[in-house]
C-alpha cells in the first residue's frame, strides 16, 4: 500500500468519527463493550447465564496527536449468585476490544 492511500484511509476515518458527538460514539461502541464483558465474565464466572450492564462510559483522548481514540466502559455481570466488574476499552471504529477484572467474582450476599 502506498503512503498516500493510508493517510487518504486515516483522513476519511477521522472525518467520520469527527461529525459524531461524544455521546453517539459511546452509544454506538456500546454493545461490542457489553459483549466482549460477557463473554470474559461468563467464562472467569462459570456462568453462562451471566448478564452485563454498563454502569459507566467515557471517551478516552489519545495521547499524541493523531492517536487513536478509544472508549471506555464499565460494565457490570451478574449471574449464577456473583457478580463482577470488567473495564473495558474499544479502539473507536474498530471491532477491537479489550476486557480486564475490576473485582474479584464475589458472591451476592443476601
Amino acid at each position: 500500500m502506498s503512503k498516500s492511500y493510508i493517510l487518504l484511509v486515516f483522513i476519511t476515518a477521522l472525518a467520520a468519527t469527527g461529525c459524531q458527538s461524544p455521546a453517539q460514539i459511546l452509544s454506538q461502541e456500546q454493545g461490542k463493550a457489553v459483549d466482549t464483558a460477557v463473554q470474559r465474565g461468563r467464562f472467569e464466572m462459570a456462568c453462562p447465564r451471566a448478564t452485563g450492564t454498563v454502569l459507566s462510559s467515557n471517551m478516552l483522548q489519545p495521547a499524541v496527536w493523531g492517536g487513536l481514540e478509544r472508549a471506555e466502559y464499565t460494565v457490570g455481570l451478574e449471574g449464577c449468585g456473583k457478580r463482577a466488574v470488567y473495564i473495558v476499552v474499544c479502539q473507536v471504529g474498530s471491532v477491537s476490544c479489550f476486557a480486564v477484572s475490576g473485582s474479584r467474582n464475589a458472591p451476592i450476599e443476601r
